[in-house]
């Protein structure tokens, strides 16, 4: 909640929430009292927390919905089935909408010097690029060769596989 509180912050200091209020227009029936920011300030945070599913992000969310929403300036969190059917709904033009509107405010401010810039003790900067395609990061070690013991295997081989 911590995350997702101070990115609130940001996002209605630099005017972003209000820009999604005042210029991404979706017009669609039957999603009662919300409007398009209501449902983004949703996949925000569910970006934000790390859940799997949108499931899980909902079920944690839920006895700290009230307090989410008004982090953001809302009143009441969509419900799920509500959600679904403004996913199902959404246009290419409001999706569209949407990313160029975090693209030019993305283009308009530079956080950091420079993106992957890493420190080491010494002061030296380096740059850090990933681009191996792994899912997760393991410490691949030698494996012992030895006639006494048992046929080597990885147990991570599943979880380091490319992709």
């Amino acid at each position: 909640m911590a995350e997702v509180a101070a990115f609130a912050q940001v996002l209605s200091h630099s005017g972003i929430l209000h820009n999604i209020q005042e210029q991404v227009r979706f017009a669609r029936a039957r999603f009662g009292q919300y409007d398009l920011i209501d449902f983004a300030v949703v996949l925000l945070g569910y970006i934000i927390s790390g859940e799997p599913t949108l499931q899980a992000f909902d079920e944690r969310l839920y006895p700290f919905a009230e307090v989410f929403m008004a982090l953001f300036g809302r009143q009441q969190l969509p419900h799920r089935s509500t959600l679904s059917r403004f996913l199902a709904a959404l246009d290419e033009a409001t999706v569209e909408a949407l990313r160029s509107l975090f693209l030019k405010d993305l283009l308009a401010r530079t956080p950091f010097p420079c993106p992957g810039e890493l420190c080491d003790r010494t002061e030296a900067s380096w740059v850090v690029i990933d681009v191996d395609g792994t899912r997760a990061v393991a410490r691949q070690r030698a494996l012992p060769h030895d006639e006494r013991l048992p046929l080597p295997h990885r147990r991570f081989d599943a979880v380091c596989a490319p992709g």
